[in-house]
């Protein structure tokens, strides 16, 4: 008889390189950079000085990449999230692969997370671990923000 973590993996095998719907789109206001910048001690100008940013090819303040990067947990639609994968105790973050960030994110622009599982695999009877690439688009622009690799691991009862 299947494990449940045997059972989740058949099902998520079936969705590999299919992506999912984007996310709710996300605005990045200078109140969200200005704090991410107090969180991680980043104050560089191009990020808080609006007066000074409007000198640099952007014209305005551009959220850090970092910043764009720890959104992806919020962003990131869970593959098949309308019915969690039975039996499952809980996921957790594993890591990330590869990171690319593509194009800055404007003060003021909005983003949103596209996801498709590009691999699932057995780590043990009871784990299953997931690779998703997360692609953040910004509204308006065709150049995504960032693209990134993040494994995760479910573990189940």
């Amino acid at each position: 008889m299947p494990t449940n973590a045997e059972k989740a993996l058949e099902s998520l095998q079936k969705t590999i390189g299919q992506a999912g719907p984007p996310s709710e789109w996300l605005e990045i206001d200078q109140d969200r950079i200005n704090q991410f910048a107090d969180a991680t001690l980043d104050h560089q100008f191009i990020h808080v000085d609006p007066e000074r940013a409007k000198s640099t090819p952007w014209g305005k303040t551009i959220a850090h990449g970092f910043l764009t990067l720890s959104l992806i947990p919020h962003l990131a639609k869970m593959v098949d999230s309308d019915s969690p994968l039975e039996g499952a105790m809980m996921g957790v973050n594993y890591g990330l692969d590869k990171v690319r960030f593509i194009s800055p994110v404007p003060v003021d622009s909005r983003v949103r997370g596209v996801t498709e599982l590009v691999e699932a695999r057995l780590v043990d009877p009871n784990t299953v671990q997931m690779k998703s690439r997360i692609t953040v688009e910004i509204e308006g622009n065709d150049k995504p923000a960032c693209v990134a690799e993040q494994i995760g691991r479910t573990y189940f009862s």
